[in-house]
């Protein structure tokens, strides 16, 4: 299984705007990592969800989804704090805007005390968005990842600064899950927030420099570049589609390529860090293409595996 761990929340998009004092909302189950179990499991891969849900009403819609998915909910923890609500905005481009009314909510108020021990059918952790950023769970997740130091980790921030407005406390919890990271992707216009000015090389290089073995960066319509440890490098370009939204692209890409690498027998670790260039490309481009095909889709809607092969 490949539990991944942070938010699970509810999208409020606005349907119909109706004058400054009414709108029509349509509500969407989502958060990065509830997305990203849930594109695991349509590729066909065991996956888990560890998180805080709430005993509310959307906290109960929020298992029903991740059950009638096939997402595990062993490693949910059941709390009477809300769920987190999201109010969704696209521009014309079909690029969202968030604002996150998380206050002592289910998913950022566990502690680590919440946490329950992990059984041996985890095979890999993954780790992301303001789950990692958001005291408490921020100093949860940490503990786990620096606790579980035998299983495969990936991490991709997806930076939400309407959660954390400061990239110094993105780039300080960054740098706390890095020594247990073995494959970290992040957007373009993510490393502009965290990093101005610095490229994509020169990035992957100094992760690469310590221990990570596979450094991906997504460009949007642009390119996607990945570097592994070992110096391999390679680009794909995503498909051409028309564009609905890019909600849950970024989650998209992230479940296609952790599918990719916990495929093989020899195990993601080995494979994060033996691709050649070949091989990395052809991952770049599978997980480009998973997500274009959530573009064409209204919201979060991500592909299964019939649709990739």
């Amino acid at each position: 299984m490949f539990l991944v761990c942070g938010e699970a929340l509810f999208d409020f998009f606005i349907e119909r705007d109706e004058g400054a004092a009414a709108a029509t909302y349509a509500a969407r189950a989502g958060g990065s990592p509830f997305n990203v179990a849930i594109g695991l499991a349509r590729l066909g891969d065991r996956s888990g969800l560890l998180t805080g849900l709430s005993r509310d009403l959307l906290g109960d819609r929020l298992r029903r989804v991740l059950e009638e998915e096939g997402v595990s909910t062993a490693y949910a923890v059941a709390t009477d704090r809300p769920t987190t609500i999201s109010l969704v905005g696209l521009d014309a481009a079909g690029v969202p805007a968030y604002q996150f009314y998380r206050n002592g909510s289910a998913d950022t108020g566990l502690v680590p005390d919440d946490l329950p021990a992990l059984g041996p059918e985890v095979a890999g952790l993954h780790f992301g968005s303001y789950s990692i950023a958001v005291a408490p769970v921020a100093d949860a997740l940490a503990a786990l990842a620096a606790h579980e130091t035998g299983r495969f980790v990936t991490l991709d921030p997806n930076v939400r600064p309407t959660v954390e407005p400061d990239m110094t406390v993105w780039r300080a919890r960054i740098e706390a899950f890095l020594p247990h990271v073995d494959v970290l992707k992040i957007s373009a216009e993510d490393l502009e927030l965290l990093h101005p000015g610095l490229s994509a090389e020169d990035f992957a290089a100094d992760i690469t420099a310590r221990g990570v073995r596979l450094v991906v960066v997504t460009g949007g319509d642009g390119p996607v570049r990945g570097w592994t440890a070992a110096g391999t490098e390679a680009e794909a370009y995503p498909p051409q589609v028309a564009v609905v939204d890019t909600v849950g692209a970024g989650d998209t890409f992230m479940s296609a390529m952790i599918h990719w690498l916990v495929m093989p027998a020899s195990g993601p670790r080995a494979v994060a860090g033996g691709l050649d260039s070949s091989g990395l490309r052809d991952m770049l481009a599978f997980a480009a293409r998973a997500a274009a095909i959530t573009c064409a889709r209204r919201g979060a809607d991500l592909p299964r595996l019939a649709e990739l092969t």
